[in-house]
C-alpha cells in the first residue's frame, strides 16, 4: 500500500459535477482526529466481511482475501504512524482511509466491502467501541489514584489533624479519615464510568444510513463478533444516538471536579500558612525569579485542566440540543473534544496518583493543629448532654464558656471548675480529664466515623472494593 496520485475517489462523488471548494473540503475532513478510530474501523470491517458471506455478497475466498488485507492494514497502522500520515494526507475520514487502502491492495473487491452499509452506522459503531475501551482505561487510572490514597491512609493511621468546615477549624479527625474522604468520590466515579460502558454496549451495524439493511444481514452475529452485549433497537435512533458519549463525558466531568477539589486541598496544605504537607520535587516546580519558591504546579494544572473536561460535556450537549431526529453532519463534532477530555483526565489521574504517593505529611504540624482547644468545644457540649442537659442548652452553655475565656484571656479548657459551674452546675470534676484530642477522636466509633477502629474498617472495605474492581476490569 503506497501513497500514489489518485483520481477523485470520494465515497459520495457520483452525483456531483464539480469538486468541492478547497477551503470547504479541508473544513469538512475529519481524518486528522478520527484516525484514532482506525483499530475499531478495521475490527468492524472484519465483522462485516464475515457477515457478507452467508447472504451471498462475498464468496469464502473473497472473505479470506479481505480479512488478510485487513490484518496487514491493522499491523501497518500500529507499527508505521508515518505511513498513516502520508497515506491519509488527503483521506476524508477514517472510513475513506480504510476503503482506499483496501482498494489499492484488492482492487474492486475493496469497494465491495461497503455493500449495504453507511458511514453513519460505521462511525456510531466505531465510537461505541472506543468509549467501551476508554471508560475501562479510565476506571483503571481511577483505581490507581484511589490506591495511592489508601496507601497513605494505611501509613498514617493514628495521626490526628484539624478537620475543617467553612475553612475554619471544626473538630479533630484522623488524617487517614481525611484521605479516605478524598478516595470515596473517586469510588463513586467508577459506577458512572461503568454506566457509560454499558450504554455504549449496543451494536448499530445493520442500521444503514437511517432505515436498516436491505440484504438481511445478521445483526446479532456482527454484535457477537465485536463483543457487544446486544444490537440497537431502532435504526434511525442508532445512527444519531450519542447518549453514550454524553454519559462518558458526564463521568469524566465528575472526575475532573473531584480532582480539582483534591488539588485545592494539597495546594492549601502545601502553603506556609498550613504547612501540613511537603510536596516532592518530582511533582513541583520553581520560580524563574524567586529562588526560594517550590510551587505546587502539578496540583494547580490539575485544577486548571478540569475546566477543559466540563467544557467538552457542555460542547456536546450544545451540539445535540437542536438536532432533528436522524443523522446530521453536526455529529462529526462529537469526537474531537471527547478524545481530548479522555486524554487529559487520564494524564490528570496519573499525575495526581504520583503526587499523592510522593507527598510527605508533616505529622507534628498536623498534630499541633489538632490540639487546638477550640476543636474540643463540641466534645464539651456532648459531655453536658450525657449529664442530661438538652443539646440546644448545652450548645448555648459552651458558647458562654468560650466567651468567658476570651474575656479573661485564658484558654477555655484552663478555666477552673468553679468558674465553669457558675455558668452551669452540670460541669463536674471529670470534665477536664476527658477533654483531649485522643478521647474526642475515639468517641466517634460509629461506622464511617473517625475513630481508629472505624477507620481501620473503612480501609479494609476500600481495599476490598478495589480488589473486586480489579477482578471486574
Amino acid at each position: 500500500m503506497t501513497a500514489t496520485t489518485r483520481k477523485d475517489d470520494r465515497l459520495w462523488g457520483g452525483r456531483f459535477e464539480s469538486a468541492p471548494d478547497a477551503h470547504f473540503d479541508a473544513f469538512q475532513r475529519s481524518f486528522a482526529f478520527d484516525k484514532r478510530l482506525l483499530p475499531y474501523e478495521i475490527a468492524v470491517d472484519r465483522a462485516w466481511a464475515k457477515a457478507l458471506e452467508p447472504i451471498g455478497i462475498f464468496t469464502a475466498y473473497e472473505v479470506q482475501l479481505t480479512l488478510a488485507a485487513l490484518d496487514r492494514l491493522a499491523k501497518r497502522v500500529e507499527t508505521d504512524p508515518a505511513w498513516v500520515e502520508l497515506f491519509g494526507a488527503d483521506a476524508e475520514d477514517v472510513h475513506h482511509f480504510v476503503e482506499r487502502a483496501l482498494v489499492e491492495e484488492l482492487g474492486p473487491l475493496g469497494w465491495k466491502l461497503h455493500t449495504g452499509r453507511s458511514r453513519n452506522e460505521l462511525v456510531a459503531t466505531d465510537f461505541r467501541l472506543f468509549i467501551r475501551d476508554a471508560a475501562k482505561h479510565t476506571q483503571q487510572s481511577l483505581a490507581k489514584l484511589a490506591k495511592a490514597l489508601l496507601a497513605q491512609a494505611k501509613t498514617h493511621l493514628g495521626v490526628p489533624m484539624a478537620g475543617m468546615t467553612h475553612m475554619q477549624h471544626a473538630q479533630p479527625i484522623l488524617l487517614s479519615h481525611f484521605l479516605l474522604a478524598q478516595a470515596e468520590p473517586l469510588m463513586r466515579d467508577l459506577p458512572r464510568l461503568q454506566s457509560a460502558r454499558d450504554s455504549a454496549n449496543a451494536c448499530p451495524m445493520g442500521s444503514g444510513a437511517i432505515a436498516g439493511n436491505s440484504f438481511n444481514i445478521d445483526r446479532e452475529a456482527i454484535a457477537r463478533e465485536l463483543g457487544f452485549a446486544k444490537i440497537t433497537e431502532n435504526s434511525l435512533d442508532a445512527v444519531s444516538d450519542r447518549d453514550f458519549a454524553l454519559d462518558y463525558l458526564f463521568a469524566l466531568s465528575g472526575i475532573a471536579v473531584h480532582l480539582s477539589r483534591i488539588a485545592e486541598d494539597y495546594i492549601l496544605f502545601a502553603s506556609q500558612e498550613f504547612a501540613y504537607v511537603q510536596l516532592s520535587d518530582e511533582y513541583s516546580t520553581g520560580s524563574s525569579l524567586m529562588p526560594q519558591k517550590k510551587n505546587p504546579d502539578s496540583w494547580e494544572l490539575i485544577r486548571g485542566k478540569s475546566g477543559r473536561i466540563t467544557a467538552a460535556l457542555i460542547a456536546l450537549l450544545t451540539t445535540l440540543k437542536g438536532l432533528p431526529t436522524s443523522y446530521q453532519r453536526d455529529l462529526q463534532e462529537d469526537k474531537e473534544s471527547l478524545f481530548s477530555a479522555h486524554d487529559q483526565i487520564n494524564a490528570m489521574l496519573a499525575v495526581a496518583a504520583g503526587a499523592i504517593s510522593t507527598t510527605s505529611f508533616r505529622v507534628e504540624r498536623l498534630r499541633q493543629a489538632a490540639e487546638n482547644p477550640v476543636l474540643l468545644a463540641t466534645e464539651a457540649a456532648d459531655y453536658l448532654v450525657l449529664k442530661g442537659v438538652p443539646f440546644r442548652q448545652a450548645h448555648d452553655i459552651v458558647g458562654k464558656v468560650l466567651r468567658a475565656a476570651e474575656q479573661s484571656g485564658k484558654s477555655w479548657i484552663d478555666l477552673p471548675l468553679s468558674e465553669l459551674q457558675k455558668i452551669s452546675p452540670s460541669f463536674g470534676a471529670d470534665f477536664a480529664a476527658g477533654l483531649n484530642v485522643n478521647a474526642a477522636i475515639a468517641s466517634k466509633r460509629v461506622a464511617g466515623g473517625t475513630a481508629a477502629d472505624s477507620v481501620r474498617a473503612a480501609i479494609a472495605d476500600l481495599e476490598s472494593r478495589l480488589l473486586n474492581l480489579g477482578a471486574r476490569t
